[in-house]
């Protein structure tokens, strides 16, 4: 068994040495925000925090896991409001979303190493694959993420997740087109 910390928890993976940490985090651990895009590292869509270090899970190895300390998507924040969360959201920097946990983990880390980052460095930091082409929003969102972790500026175009039950059981009037009776 191998024995690694993910998301600030002791976990034992009782899988073959070399599986990919990848599917260890999704199959054994049900941590499915972790995406499976190309399984040869070219895409980035897998990418977790690895004692601080954005890498690609398809391409590290539960054996080569042990005893390190892994962030996944899910433990960025349990109620996504890390500041590059609301970044992506806050600079609509999300289309389909299968990139974005990868983009969030891997500018997350980048801004952990350096709090005022280039646009240079955010570029080199970002090689993660996006089909919708939202790469000048991501440059956008992450210097966003930065300057709200430096408290110099909140976000408050981002809402907090869910729905309250309050909002949920609101009546909303019924659209009449035209004011028609």
């Amino acid at each position: 068994m191998t024995a690694l910390t993910v998301n600030g928890r002791p976990v034992r993976f009782d899988v073959d040495p070399q599986t990919p940490l990848l599917w260890a985090l999704r199959d054994a651990a049900n941590l499915t925000g972790t995406k499976y895009g190309c399984g040869v590292g070219d895409c980035h869509a897998c990418t977790v925090i690895v004692d601080g270090e954005a890498l690609r899970s398809c391409l590290v190895t539960v054996a080569e896991s042990e005893g390190r300390h892994v962030v996944t998507i899910e433990g960025l924040s349990r109620d996504r409001s890390h500041p590059v969360q609301q970044a992506l959201v806050a600079e609509q920097a999300i289309q389909c979303g299968f990139c974005t946990p990868g983009i969030a983990m891997a500018a997350a880390a980048l801004l952990a190493r350096n709090p005022d980052p280039g646009v240079d460095e955010i570029k080199a930091a970002l090689p993660n694959l996006c089909r919708c082409g939202v790469y000048p929003r991501l440059v956008r969102a992450v210097q966003l993420a930065a300057r709200v972790a430096r408290r110099e500026e909140t976000i408050s175009a981002a809402p907090a997740p869910g729905i309250s039950a309050e909002d949920a059981a609101r009546e909303v009037p019924a659209m009449n087109p035209g004011n028609k009776p």
